[in-house]
């Protein structure tokens, strides 16, 4: 079998050689310009499938963040107002104290009832801020609109009960702000576990000072009244009415019954009760509200000013226990922003790590790259030489 290279062959195989080398050092071109390495997925499928998916998980770090960002200032604008709202109850209690001293005339107290209601008017305007981007911060879910307003029976609340959670970094999210009901609304009134009232009907001068639970394993979390049938004797009754217990009394003494105590001061009247039993819940702005009646009260007998003195002294308690609530909001909002920085150094972790890996999967090694290209050069240069002399090897060239 005779084999035979023709002119044709030998020039096509030298120009498909040529084209090749050119290929080769045009790609090197394009990662020497570039600094990637991957120039494009044919270079290397499993790379670059991999490069696509760490891009994804980048992109979702960048998302992580943006939500951070938001929700820190949602948080820091509720710090604000929370510590502005702290500061009026602050004021408030100061006023309270002020008007309970006892030397004041109707007027000087209607004076601090006016300051008072201010206080509340800035206190609404501060449960209804917003974030700067239209929503409002103490609106739950439902943000789109203010979530008080006064109604016809005091201050009422639009918003939802429900707290969003935000993601900030994989596997991690942290609450957004309170809802307004959790922050001005359920507030426990009393010392917070316990609270007392007196009748509005008494005739007699017995005046709460101290109570609270004396024995939490004797009380079994139920109301008591305790009923003065005259001066110096009580009966206490169970929520059923039913007597329970009682004793003498004088001014000062504190009456112990079933776990909780009570400490009375002055002379009641035959026929005055006090009740006393788990503290409810009340709005902060009723609170107030029930403060400013007080002061707009115009006692003139002892009866009457008694009543005054204890309306204003459980105003004061009330008032004392809603700046706590506010205070342990404000801690919790803390706990969510120190939250967030703990995820800000995951993301920041996350985000080196992805990135020191897509670096090794694209990035050019430009000396090996050059070493190549040098190569690769010089390949395609003794090729284009080669052509040359291939060229010269003609029948013609010897017969000349």
């Amino acid at each position: 079998m005779n084999t035979r290279i023709s002119t044709g062959m030998m020039y096509s195989q030298t120009v498909g050689t040529l084209l090749s080398k050119q290929a080769k050092l045009n790609h090197l071109q394009q990662q020497l310009a570039t600094g990637q390495k991957l120039v494009s997925a044919k270079d290397d499928p499993v790379a670059a499938g991999v490069a696509v998916g760490l891009d994804r998980a980048l992109a979702e770090l960048e998302r992580f963040g943006a939500n951070a960002n938001n929700l820190q200032n949602r948080l820091g604008l509720q710090e604000n107002v929370l510590a502005q709202a702290g500061q009026m109850m602050a004021r408030i209690n100061e006023l309270t104290v002020q008007a309970n001293g006892g030397a004041l005339s109707d007027a000087d107290r209607n004076a601090i009832g006016k300051e008072i209601r201010s206080l509340r008017d800035g206190l609404l305007d501060l449960a209804n801020s917003s974030d700067g981007a239209g929503r409002y911060l103490f609106g739950g879910t439902a943000d789109g609109s203010a979530p008080f307003a006064i109604g016809s029976g005091g201050v009422v609340y639009s918003g939802d009960q429900t707290q969003r959670r935000v993601e900030v970094a994989p596997e991690m999210s942290v609450a957004d702000t309170r809802p307004g009901s959790e922050l001005f609304l359920r507030v426990r009134t009393g010392d917070g576990r316990v609270d007392v009232q007196a009748d509005a009907g008494n005739a007699g001068s017995g005046l709460v000072k101290q109570y609270g639970v004396a024995d939490s394993g004797a009380w079994n979390g139920g109301i008591y009244r305790i009923e003065f049938t005259a001066p110096d004797a009580y009966v206490v009754l169970d929520g059923n009415g039913n007597p329970v217990g009682g004793g003498s009394y004088a001014s000062g003494d504190s009456i112990v019954s079933h776990g909780l105590k009570l400490q009375l001061e002055g002379q009641p009247a035959a026929g005055d009760a006090f009740t006393i039993g788990p503290a409810g819940t009340r709005d902060v702005f009723a609170t107030i509200d029930r403060l400013i009646g007080a002061l707009a009260l115009a006692p003139t007998t002892d009866a009457q000013k008694t009543e005054m003195q204890n309306l204003l002294q459980s105003s004061l308690r009330d008032i004392a226990t809603a700046q706590e609530h506010l205070i342990d909001a404000r801690a919790a909002g803390g706990a969510q922003l120190a939250a967030l920085d703990t995820a800000a150094g995951l993301r920041d972790s996350q985000s080196l790590t992805i990135s020191t890996t897509l670096s090794g999967l694209r990035d050019l090694d430009y000396a090996e790259a050059i070493s190549r290209f040098s190569l690769e050069k010089t390949a395609l240069e003794a090729a284009q030489l080669a052509f040359t002399q291939i060229q010269r090897m003609s029948l013609f060239n010897l017969l000349r």
